[in-house]
């Protein structure tokens, strides 16, 4: 039976999008597993005029689809408080901090707070300050600081972010969300890897002959054109979701399954990664934009979206071959590609392994043994393998072990937030590795400059640009997922 959890969850953001669709599901299923009980309670804040049972309304509509039964819902709406905020004002602190020691004592707490930052990265000092300042940090229980992306906008910015932010909570206090790390298939590729003698020996750069990684949108930039104009695809995707894929593939296997030695193995494989520079970005990296569709002409080009400077010149695609200069991994190219208006939608790892020649089979006729992890929209692993083809003549033909995961496994929000009440920083970002990544984002972004790097159009509903084809072809490869 899972162990009921006792936390007061103050909601920094309570009214939006984030809120709504994940964050307010995601509690009411560890409600329903019993992880959280009649121990818990969440104040939610905006600037926004609302009461607690128009919250309450809101709470229990966006549960409506997973709510096991109306009184369910109600019941576990019943423990949802709102208090409109100004974030710059100590007095909405001091009554924000009256309402938690009050709801405290009424659902017995023991002083155990989560605070969830989901508001604009230029208020997580403001806040932290303030909760500091004001006393909402209890002395009696947990306190954990939840943040949620993004987490500055180059190396310089998030460190003083970082700095502003520690001066109020500790490291250990401090969890930086990246959702992906909450996924099914990312947790699976740590047992994988390790717990499997057969994938264990092969990875390396013996058996490797390419790893690539996709995460395709087949959305626009939608409503978020203003915040698309400031990011782009590679502050958006690549800086966080994408170089924490590349760490999990790249590193070497920690010391335990602690959450301190997975961090040191994953900050080591990110400082190995191939220096950028002006001289190679063109090589290695490429970038694009998306244009309208011949096919649907109600798709705008990205320069006609909301918010959208119309001579923009943000990406909304980016290719690029990664090196690592760990001796294990010399040689071995990771290929990765992000982008919105993608064909499909589609996040997928593809191990390609090294196919040996063979006098048993002409080597034309022998395709590469492919691990290939689908990370979503359907999850799952296959390997390629070559077999006989059923019939008279001895001829091969490649086939395909598959396997899905239950389909009541956890959702990514679900599982982050149980990982943060129990106080196990696994999935969660240290400082360590968004400094590292940061680093390296940096560099790219300087290197597109000083090489004047050009922007590719490509037509929605395509997988981006063909020069990202090229990528792969130069070294005589190609996209498995195409």
């Amino acid at each position: 039976m899972a162990q009921n959890k006792k936390a007061l969850f103050i909601i920094f953001g309570g009214t939006g999008d984030l809120a709504y669709r994940k964050l307010y599901p995601a509690l009411y299923k560890l409600y329903k597993k019993n992880y959280l009980n009649e121990n818990f309670a969440v104040i939610g804040t905006a600037r926004r005029e609302w009461s607690d049972p128009y919250y309450q309304e809101v709470v229990y509509d966006s549960i409506q689809e997973i709510k096991k039964s109306d009184e369910d819902a109600k019941e576990f709406a019943s423990h949802f408080r709102y208090q409109s905020h100004n974030v710059n004002d100590t007095e909405n602190y001091i009554s924000l901090l009256k309402l938690a020691d009050e709801l405290d004592e009424e659902y017995d707490l023991e002083g155990n707070r989560v605070f969830y930052l989901s508001v604009s990265p230029s208020f997580f000092g403001t806040v932290s300050s303030h909760l500091r300042a004001e006393n909402l940090i209890t002395e009696n229980g947990f306190n954990r600081l939840i943040i949620e992306k993004p987490f500055g906008s180059d190396f310089v910015n998030s460190d003083v972010l970082n700095n502003d932010i520690l001066e109020s909570f500790s490291e250990e206090q401090i969890y930086r969300i990246d959702h992906y790390l909450g996924k099914e298939m990312i947790q699976m590729l740590l047992a994988l890897r390790f717990g499997n003698p057969l994938f264990k020996k092969i990875w390396n750069k013996d058996f490797v002959s390419n790893i690539q990684v996709t995460l395709a949108e087949d959305m626009g930039v939608e409503e978020r054109g203003a915040y698309y104009e400031q990011s782009g695809a590679l502050r958006d995707m690549v800086q966080n979701h994408v170089l924490q894929i590349v760490s999990f593939l790249y590193m070497d296997e920690p010391k335990s399954n602690d959450s301190n030695a997975i961090r040191k193995v994953k900050v080591e494989a990110l400082r190995d990664l191939k220096i950028i520079n002006k001289d190679n970005i063109n090589h290695n990296f490429v970038r694009g934009q998306y244009s309208s569709s011949k096919d649907n002409l109600d798709i705008l080009d990205y320069v006609s979206e909301h918010e959208v400077d119309p001579d923009s010149t943000v990406e909304t695609f980016v290719a690029g071959k990664i090196e690592s200069t760990h001796e294990n991994w010399k040689g071995v190219p990771l290929y990765i590609r992000t982008g919105k208006r993608m064909k499909a939608k589609k996040t997928q790892i593809d191990i390609v392994f090294k196919n040996d020649a063979t006098t048993f089979f002409p080597a034309q006729e022998v395709k590469e043994n492919v691990l290939s992890i689908h990370i979503g929209p359907d999850e799952g692993l296959s390997l390629q393998l070559n077999n006989k083809k059923i019939g008279h003549a001895f001829e091969i033909e490649p086939i395909h072990l598959t396997y899905q995961p239950s389909a009541d496994a956890p959702e990514d929000y679900e599982r982050l937030i149980l990982s943060a009440l129990t106080g196990d920083k696994t999935n969660f970002v240290h400082w360590d590795e968004l400094a590292e990544s940061w680093k390296y984002i940096d560099s790219i972004r300087e290197a597109w400059t000083n090489a004047d790097s050009p922007l590719y159009l490509y037509e929605a509903n395509t997988n981006g640009p063909k020069e990202a084809n090229e990528l792969l072809e130069n070294d005589n490869n190609y996209w498995i997922w195409n």
